[in-house]
């Protein structure tokens, strides 16, 4: 759970959550293949053995931001820069939309290309 304290209290949105809202925005940008799961999601649904819910994505809060980490597969033969930039700014505005919760930083790590 990522908590925020406002004026009429804290409030309180599963990881799970975020992990779908971001999912689903990253994957919408042009040239994203799939999400990929980061190597400590890989390491806990072995030990679980169950599928992760929040395939890619990971996100923390710190000093009352969020920090967003996004594990992605791409197209062969795009421009690398220019999705991961299409994503960082889709990424930092849905979530802010959806949230209101301000975006300090969204780091996005490209682990594989497939093949159209």
């Amino acid at each position: 759970m990522i908590g925020f304290e406002t004026s009429l209290g804290t409030i309180e949105i599963s990881q799970e959550y975020f992990a779908n809202l971001i999912g689903h925005a990253a994957s919408e940008c042009y040239g994203v293949a799939g999400m990929l799961s980061s190597p400590y999601q890989t390491v806990r649904s072995r030990v679980l053995r169950r599928e992760n819910p929040d395939k890619g994505v990971r996100v923390r809060s710190e000093d009352g931001k969020l920090l967003v980490d996004i594990h992605i597969a791409v197209t062969y033969g795009v421009n690398i820069s220019a999705i991961v930039k299409s994503i960082v700014h889709k990424v930092r505005y849905t979530v802010e939309e959806a949230t209101g919760f301000p975006v300090a930083k969204v780091n996005v790590f490209v682990d594989s290309m497939k093949a159209q």
